[in-house]
């Protein structure tokens, strides 16, 4: 038992899936913080756009 859990411990293979995984978490967080700049600097844009994505799946 001793053996499994030390092996257990000394893998890092899934290492680099984790930390590709927090890459692209901190690369999703910027582009929704700077869309979001982007959207209170110009509203009349994104606005009408939003409406008419909106408009087009709602109905």
């Amino acid at each position: 038992m001793r053996r499994l859990i030390g092996r257990f411990l000394r893998d890092d293979s899934g290492a680099t899936a984790i930390e590709y995984g927090l890459i692209c978490g901190l690369i999703f967080v910027a582009l929704m913080g700077s869309i979001g700049l982007i959207a209170n600097i110009d509203n009349g844009f994104l606005a009408v756009t939003f409406t008419k994505l909106s408009a087009a799946f709602s109905g």
